[in-house]
């Protein structure tokens, strides 16, 4: 599925943050209404804590005279006069995004995404899938989706060509999103880098609580009455990237390992769907550890 929209719902997203200020709004909105442009969403944040400013607007694209690669420099005297400090982007909505999927043996979330990009409900196309074990190839190419084998061998330290396989296999579709649907592989310092504010995480807790390997069974451990799942950017700090969307469901006493497993598959599935698609439509503006998500 193309995942692109039609000229009626077309929308160039600028999504901007900058150092909080008096006027800003009045100056984004004033630029907007200079061309005729038409605001059909618009969503602000000031955090007082750090003192910075957030927004997202949803411009009609039918309303501005001109392309998308004028309004980008026309913006940039905007951005002069907000500071150098200022982090934005403009995407045209109208524009084909493009993901790649890394998996291992659990294919729920695959599923789910597969699923989604094929109803059209997921905005943009699954490129290819990768994953370092065979078992979900022919779910995949029942898709029409391309499946690519990576083996990794069992000892981390001889895992580097195996990596910079993956790399070049992802790279080829210059994605907007590297989703690791249950990936269960920790990605080298040097490829977080890489795709830094592209690859995204499905982590099966409820973060910070239980990172790392096995968080059911850490969970269990403990006796929680709540179990979750916690869809993030990856940083080289394992479990502890930006956090993008977050849910949880209840459990009690009686509920073994198995059953929270099962359980968390379906807010795993969720959670990693609503994560991908605020991250493809511009939705979400990272600063440091922490995101702001116009939802």
């Amino acid at each position: 599925m193309s995942g692109t929209a039609s000229d009626d719902d077309r929308r160039f997203v600028l999504s901007l943050g900058c150092p909080d200020r008096p006027g800003i709004i009045a100056r984004i909105t004033s630029f907007i209404a200079e061309f005729g442009g038409s605001i059909m969403e618009a969503g602000y944040h000031s955090d007082p804590d750090s003192g910075w400013f957030f927004t997202r607007q949803a411009i009609k694209a039918a309303t501005v005279p001109f392309g998308l690669d004028e309004l980008r420099q026309r913006f940039t005297a905007v951005t002069d006069e907000l500071g150098p400090q200022t982090d934005w982007q403009l995407l045209d909505s109208g524009h084909r995004r493009r993901a790649v999927l890394l998996v291992s043996r659990d294919g729920h979330c695959l599923h789910d995404l597969l699923g989604r990009a094929a109803s059209g409900e997921l905005p943009a196309t699954i490129e290819a899938v990768i994953g370092n074990h065979p078992d979900l190839g022919e779910m995949t190419r029942a898709h029409g989706i391309p499946f690519h084998h990576v083996p990794f061998p069992a000892d981390p330290a001889d895992r580097g060509p195996a990596f910079e396989k993956v790399r070049e296999l992802t790279d080829a579709f210059d994605p907007h999103a590297v989703v690791l649907a249950r990936f269960m592989q920790v990605l080298p310092a040097e490829l977080c880098e890489h795709w830094a504010g592209r690859a995204i995480n499905i982590h099966h807790s409820f973060l910070p609580s239980f990172v790392g390997a096995r968080p059911y069974h850490q969970a269990f451990a403990r006796g929680v009455k709540l179990i979750g799942a916690t869809c993030h950017y990856v940083t080289p700090e394992l479990d502890a990237g930006p956090i993008i969307e977050q849910d949880v469901i209840r459990i009690d006493h009686a509920d073994t390992v198995h059953d929270m497993v099962r359980q968390g598959r379906d807010i795993e599935r969720v959670v990693l769907a609503r994560g991908l698609r605020w991250h493809l439509e511009g939705r979400v503006l990272v600063h440091g550890r922490r995101t702001v998500v116009f939802s």
